[in-house]
């Protein structure tokens, strides 16, 4: 028995959250798996698909109210990560958008594209970018709702269809 693993040739990448911190692991999953030369799908479905409607694509926000991670921005403040974020202050109005500007202005000085910049950069490196036919229907969105980047429409079986062989990364 030989403990040589394959190399990953293939991923199908869902991205199920319309959060700003949700929806760039997707972005960065998929723009790495093209760097390296592997074949990538993108697979946007339920609130995910804010990423990906010409509405709301520029206006992701970070969520403040029951994110129990949120303290691994605190170093951002200048405080240690060590420093809770309390539920109730991320409840406050405006906290929100400050945590949303604070993301937005590390990313950028880490020189990490905006998300539809991204988008088109990961469309451009042959990455096949694609909407959930389940929850176009549930929100009522049409074609004309999506980025040109979007290539297709697929239900659930036609995604696993596409996916034959890929390994599934679920964010």
């Amino acid at each position: 028995m030989s403990n040589t693993q394959e190399p990953i040739s293939r991923v199908s990448i869902i991205c199920a959250k319309g959060g700003l911190d949700e929806v760039y692991p997707a972005l960065i999953l998929a723009n790495g798996a093209r760097m390296e030369g592997i074949e990538a799908t993108l697979f946007f479905t339920f609130f995910g698909m804010k990423a990906v409607m010409k509405a709301t694509y520029e206006n992701l926000k970070v969520a403040t109210v029951g994110n129990s991670a949120l303290n691994l921005a605190m170093p951002m403040m200048k405080m240690p990560v060590t420093i809770p974020f309390p539920t109730l202050i991320g409840a406050i109005p405006g906290v929100s958008s400050l945590s949303t500007w604070m993301m937005k202005r590390e990313m950028e000085e880490l020189d990490i594209p905006p998300v539809g910049e991204f988008l088109e950069m990961i469309s451009d490196a042959g990455a096949g970018i694609f909407a959930c036919k389940l929850a176009m229907d549930m929100f009522k969105l049409t074609r004309d709702d999506l980025i040109p980047q979007v290539e297709g429409v697929l239900t659930v079986g036609e995604f696993y269809a596409k996916s034959a062989g890929a390994s599934i990364i679920f964010t």
